[in-house]
């Protein structure tokens, strides 16, 4: 009986030990990972030259306990999340963004993959699909100008019509036409919607038929109505947009509920993104008493989207410096801190965000090795 009870022991102290070691957090499925990270922003919010999602798969079923955040997934961070035990890296930027013709140890790019690979690691990037998000890099980014409004400068476009179809058709069909006819001929179309009411058009009672179709369906119902000169060429094809997201897009245009001089906007910026030093270039006949009130930003590399843009500050991580100078002839003024410093700090945010969103379910970390390449000596 004795060594029988000394057995017992150990057995009862792995039960009451199991419990204690999961109750702070537990695992997810890659795959519900996946989809709750897309609830939380949508992939279709990304660019279309973009590599968003998910880039490095381990064979499955793969389960994450945790999550290493970084913005650049460099030889140095990857060593680092193995060491942290990572299940999945999100990677701001995507380590994978040119086609890759083989995988071999001969460049560092390709050998985050095998590493990856080779210790059951996914690797996932969100990339612009963070930079549009309401709550996402460039919202973040804006907080450190002080109280202000702020609107996408490239509002994005929502992931689908609000109603069916991509085009809509409308013709009339007046009393010495077959309607039926017509009626029955245009619904045998698959992949449409339609809707008919009474219109008097030229003193004449005509039925006017309005349908929504996709681009395929399009062609065919061109196709029928041009047998019939009369109902074609009356006929008005539109092309339906997606409805603009207010909140949603590249780069913001914040407008400061009380405006600073340009002097103490350098400061906020610094002391928000915890900088020593950025790059300034002042807009022509401006100072650093000079007064801000519309700041457009992007964070990055802002050229492409704030090119153009009225502002009296341009705030972003690069341009190019034939964009310097012609904004800086405009007027305006171009802070520039590098590349990634404008990104970096939101992952913190991100941390705490999705934290919540996945209801502290995994383990959620931040990379302490990643840093911007570029440094002022």
């Amino acid at each position: 009986m004795l060594s029988s009870s000394v057995h017992l022991v150990p057995m009862i102290v792995r039960l009451f030990h199991s419990p204690i070691r999961s109750s702070s957090h537990s695992f997810m499925d890659l795959k519900a990972l996946l989809s709750s990270l897309n609830d939380f922003a949508s992939l279709s919010f990304a660019e279309s030259w973009d590599n968003v999602g998910l880039l490095v798969e381990p064979s499955p079923p793969h389960t994450v306990n945790t999550l290493f955040l970084t913005n650049d997934l460099t030889e140095e961070v990857m060593e680092e999340a193995l060491q942290k035990k990572a299940d999945l890296i999100l990677s701001y930027h995507p380590p994978i963004f040119r086609p890759m013709k083989h995988i071999t140890w001969k460049t560092w790019k390709e050998r985050l993959v095998i590493r990856a690979l080779e210790n059951r690691v996914g690797i996932y990037s969100p990339h612009t699909a963070y930079d549009a998000a309401p709550q996402g890099v460039n919202n973040w980014l804006a907080k450190g100008l002080g109280v202000c409004t702020s609107r996408p400068i490239q509002p994005s476009q929502a992931p689908n019509h609000p109603t069916d179809g991509t085009h809509r058709v409308e013709f009339s069909v007046n009393q010495t036409q077959d309607l039926d006819r017509v009626m029955s001929e245009v619904k045998r179309i698959g992949d449409i919607s339609l809707t008919s009411f009474s219109a008097r058009v030229d003193d004449e009672e005509q039925t006017r038929i309005s349908l929504n179709c996709s681009q395929k369906a399009l062609m065919q119902v061109v196709a029928f109505l041009s047998q019939n000169r009369q109902l074609y060429q009356k006929t008005e094809i539109l092309s339906l947009e997606k409805p603009l997201l207010l909140h949603t897009g590249m780069g913001r245009l914040c407008t400061l509920d009380e405006p600073v001089s340009l002097a103490t906007m350098i400061e906020r910026i610094k002391r928000y993104l915890k900088l020593p030093h950025l790059r300034l270039a002042l807009g022509v006949g401006r100072t650093l008493e000079s007064r801000v009130e519309v700041v457009a930003l992007c964070a990055g590399s802002g050229s492409s989207v704030l090119r153009g843009v009225q502002a009296d500050l341009y705030l972003t991580g690069e341009m190019s410096h034939h964009d310097i100078l012609d904004a800086a002839s405009q007027g305006i003024n171009v802070i520039l801190c590098e590349h990634s410093n404008t990104e970096r700090g939101f992952l913190s945010d991100l941390r705490d965000r999705l934290g919540a969103h996945l209801e502290n379910k995994i383990n959620i970390i931040l990379s302490e090795t990643d840093r911007d390449p570029l440094c002022v000596i």
